[in-house]
C-alpha cells in the first residue's frame, strides 16, 4: 500500500502541476488577446509598396505627389499597372510623363476610381469615371477589361480601397 500511496501522490502532484502550467498558458495567451490591437489592413499605397511587380506605379505616386492622397480615408479602386504594363509603354514615353507632372498625374488619376468597387461588382458595369473625369468602357466579353487592360487579378483588398492589376497603363 505503501508504494501505492507513493505513486498516488506523486500522480497527484503532477496532475496538480500540469493544471497550472496549462491553466497559466491559458490565462497568458487569453491576456495578450485581450492586449493586442487588432491589425489594421495595408493602405492600397503600402500595398503597392509591399507588392511585387508595381514598383514603377509606386514611384509614379511619388513622383505625381499622389502617395498621400491614395493613402487617405478613401475608399478607392485602384487599377493598377504592372511594371510590365509600364514597359509595354513606346518608348520615352513614362520619362516624359515622369517630367511632366501634371499629365503624369492626370494618367495616374484615370486608374482610380472613387469608391470600392470588388471584380463582382464591375462586371456589372459597362463604365465607370475615373477621378480624372475620364470614363472607361468595361466589358466582359473577353475576359474583363477595363478600357481595353485586362484585369489580370482581382480584389486585392486594402484599409481604403480595392486594387485590381491591369495589363496596360490606361492614357487619357
Amino acid at each position: 500500500m505503501d508504494n501505492f500511496s507513493n505513486l498516488s501522490r506523486g500522480a497527484v502532484a503532477l496532475l496538480m502541476l500540469a493544471t497550472a502550467f496549462f491553466s497559466g498558458m491559458a490565462q497568458a495567451g487569453h491576456h495578450e488577446m485581450h492586449d493586442s490591437k487588432p491589425k489594421q489592413a495595408p493602405s492600397i499605397v503600402e500595398l503597392a509598396v509591399a507588392s511585387e511587380g508595381l514598383s514603377t506605379l509606386v514611384a509614379a505616386l511619388k513622383a505625381a505627389d499622389l502617395v498621400e492622397a491614395l493613402s487617405g480615408e478613401g475608399p478607392f479602386t485602384v487599377l493598377a499597372p504592372t511594371d510590365d504594363a509600364f514597359d509595354d509603354l513606346p518608348e520615352g514615353t513614362l520619362e516624359g510623363l515622369l517630367a511632366d507632372t501634371e499629365k503624369l498625374k492626370t494618367v495616374l488619376l484615370s486608374h482610380v476610381i472613387e469608391g470600392s468597387m470588388l471584380a463582382e461588382t464591375v462586371v456589372t458595369l459597362d463604365s465607370a469615371t475615373t477621378l480624372s473625369g475620364q470614363t472607361l468602357p468595361i466589358s466582359t466579353s473577353e475576359g474583363l477589361q477595363i478600357a481595353g487592360a485586362a484585369v489580370i487579378k482581382t480584389d486585392i483588398l486594402a484599409s481604403n480601397g480595392v486594387i485590381h492589376l491591369i495589363d496596360k497603363v490606361i492614357t487619357p
